[in-house]
């Protein structure tokens, strides 16, 4: 992804092999991968078969967005019996891979793509057993321009609700359209309730909803 949309989630996914030069020189390209914004040795499943169709909807919006992205987060539920063993603490490493979401503009505020819950490829990546992907959630990230001082409007929704078709509403401040008055890249993260905001914001605010139902791939 060209954005971080979710701060507190990094893409992490090594790799092990027998020799221990050639795990070495794997690892180390595996972390050069994603540093240039690749999944490592995490492999995408070639027929995922559960699709959802993502829908994002503005309303109130200051502006237009001319960069409008989304994203699916997948983790690893077993890492402890499959994952890749860190010397140092003698537990499994986290493994997490976060996949584009392409959302195509169908209306004016809304924007429509499809994700797939079975996106990632079980597979043995370390030797130690088959890790098993979990589809944790759902997100997207707006801006205007794309300009790099620009506010990057973010939303993130667990997976749970939205399979069960749930709404995920979060409102923003006007303010910080196109770019936040004291901070280049903002991350503006909504809040769910628009009383959370001072008083002089609360009447010039707009939303951001994420939903999806389950589709026919």
């Amino acid at each position: 992804m060209r954005h971080k949309m979710i701060p507190c989630l990094a893409l992490l996914l090594l790799t092990a092999c027998h020799p221990e030069t050639a795990m070495n020189q794997e690892r180390a390209a595996a972390e050069a991968d994603v540093a240039q914004g690749g999944r490592g040795l995490a492999k995408l499943n070639p027929s995922p078969r559960k699709a959802y169709e993502l829908v994002l909807r503005l309303k109130d919006a200051p502006g237009d967005f001319a960069v409008v992205e989304g994203v699916a987060q997948y983790d690893v539920t077993n890492e402890d019996q499959c994952g890749h063993i860190e010397p140092a603490t003698g537990t499994a490493a986290r493994i997490t891979s976060q996949e584009p979401v392409e959302l195509r503009k169908v209306a004016d505020g809304e924007y429509r793509g499809t994700l797939y819950v079975d996106r990632m490829l079980d597979e043995d990546y370390y030797g130690r057993g088959v890790c098993k992907w979990e589809f944790t959630g759902a997100g997207a990230m707006l801006k205007a321009t794309g300009a790099e001082e620009e506010t990057r409007f973010l939303t993130f929704v667990k997976a749970d609700p939205l399979t069960e078709g749930k709404t995920h509403t979060l409102y923003y401040p006007d303010a910080a359209y196109p770019r936040a008055p004291l901070a280049a890249n903002y991350p503006a993260t909504g809040k769910a309730d628009p009383a959370d905001y001072v008083a002089e914001l609360q009447g010039k605010l707009f939303t951001m909803s994420l939903s999806a139902s389950e589709v026919t791939p």
